[in-house]
């Protein structure tokens, strides 16, 4: 923060699709890492949460609609702790295949609210810097 007020980096759609095509196949993100390396870039304290959920979810869907033409490979990009993101076209079912498909395991943890994560994830974060 500087003189005692925080400074925020605005994106736009854009820039969350063209970090997430560049994530490679077998490697993840976070939408936190994603946030974090646009701060940084632009000087700033953070970027915006919601903003950024809704930009993520939104290339997904876009790359979804052109499947086979220009697809972003949205399901390698995983919420906070490697959580898979039920927002995902077809739901965490759709994103456990694929990330399965690329050698991923994927495991469930809760007894009533179940979610499901990439077991290790960490191992597999693709630096973006």
């Amino acid at each position: 923060m500087r003189g005692g007020y925080a400074r925020i980096h605005l994106l736009v759609r854009g820039d969350y699709d063209a970090v997430m095509k560049r994530i490679p196949r077998g490697r993840l993100t976070t939408v936190g890492d994603i946030r974090e390396y646009f701060a940084k870039r632009a000087g700033a304290d953070f970027t915006e949460p919601i903003t950024a959920g809704i930009f993520v979810s939104i290339a997904a869907w876009a790359s979804e609609q052109r499947r086979g033409i220009d697809e972003t490979p949205y399901w390698r990009t995983l919420k906070a702790g490697g959580e898979l993101n039920a927002k995902y076209p077809g739901g965490i079912e759709a994103q456990k295949e694929k990330l399965e498909a690329e050698g991923h395991a994927v495991v469930a943890r809760g007894r009533t609210n179940i979610r499901y994560y990439v077991k290790d994830y960490e191992k597999a974060l693709f630096a973006l810097d």
